[in-house]
């Protein structure tokens, strides 16, 4: 189950989990209103799992703050991907969109 954070108020925020496994960091993040939805589009399937992406309710700011932390980053969502490349850290070109909803994956090697 999601936590949720009494700060961020509903629909602004976004949810963020952070996997440690070894020396790997993985974080998954969506924009809080997208959390337990399905996308498709044509053959793509996005699945926006609570299991995968339902961590704790955060802000846009710490999600992108997240990004140097992180090995394997995975973002969902117009707040959270459009804030990534607006701070740099994502380039607009590697953005997909699956029926309308931005996201990118980013691996560190």
């Amino acid at each position: 189950m999601p936590e949720e954070n009494p700060t961020v108020p509903k629909g602004r925020g976004a949810y963020l989990k952070i996997f440690k496994q070894q020396n790997m960091v993985l974080i998954a993040a969506c924009d809080g209103e997208l959390l337990g939805n399905v996308y498709r589009e044509g053959r793509l399937k996005m699945d926006v799992s609570r299991e995968f992406y339902g961590g704790r309710l955060t802000d846009v700011e710490e999600v992108v703050r997240s990004i140097d932390l992180a090995d394997v980053v995975n973002l969902v969502g117009e707040r959270v991907v459009g804030e990534a490349v607006r701070s740099g850290k994502v380039h607009r070109d590697a953005v997909i969109r699956i029926a309308g909803i931005p996201h990118v994956q980013i691996m560190k090697l």
